[in-house]
């Protein structure tokens, strides 16, 4: 269920819009299961969401108010607690979808189109309908469930436009994910996450002026 909701949150903040000759109840769609799964990583993996956040800051896309959003993710213990690990396999972290997948449909949240052949699928595409915005909707509302609708703000964030395999070759640059065996689960950066935040924390000007006062 946990994985469901998680799917449900990522097509609700990082869908497109379906436009023309989508299913009629649709209204968002993500294209690629490539991209899929690189979101549901960083929505599981708090540190590397964390790091990515503090890389988009030293290149200056975000203001030093998301590195407290970054030590939060690394020390706040909710996102401890959906810390939920994937395996590697050969395009990167990677969980079959079909059982949480099917958990949306039955509820007519979201829909799944296939295309291709029986033996090798061409493309998927994952449908959020109006119900599965409702749904979403709901669960902003209820405190114990709130905590995807908000962190998968970040995720959009950090994501932005990139393309399925964009996003994975931006998570193979850490070497920890990339020398993963495959079959094996991915391991978490926290520690080196932090070293590496503390450094642009005591670098920040404001700080040292906080402390000369």
């Amino acid at each position: 269920m946990q994985h469901a909701i998680r799917l449900l949150v990522i097509l609700s903040e990082c869908g497109e819009d379906v436009g023309v000759g989508g299913p009629s109840d649709a209204i968002k769609v993500m294209r690629s299961e490539l991209r899929l799964q690189a979101l549901d990583f960083w929505l599981r993996n708090p540190d590397y969401l964390a790091d990515e956040l503090v890389t988009k800051f030293e290149v200056g896309d975000l203001d030093d108010s998301y590195l407290v959003t970054a030590q939060h993710l690394l020390d706040d213990p909710e996102p401890d607690l959906r810390w939920y690990p994937m395996p590697r396999w050969h395009y990167g972290a990677y969980e079959a979808i079909d059982d949480a997948f099917s958990v949306l449909e039955s509820y007519g949240l979201a829909l799944l189109d296939r295309v291709g052949g029986v033996v090798k699928t061409c493309r998927s595409q994952f449908f959020l309908t109006a119900t599965g915005r409702v749904a979403v909707t709901d669960l902003a509302a209820e405190p114990r469930l709130s905590w995807y609708v908000k962190q998968v703000k970040l995720v959009a964030l950090v994501a932005g436009s990139d393309l399925g395999s964009q996003l994975k070759a931006r998570q193979y640059k850490q070497a920890e994910y990339a020398r993963t065996r495959l079959g094996s689960t991915i391991a978490p950066i926290a520690s080196a996450v932090r070293d590496r935040l503390a450094r642009f924390i005591e670098d920040d000007p404001d700080d040292q002026d906080e402390e000369a006062s």
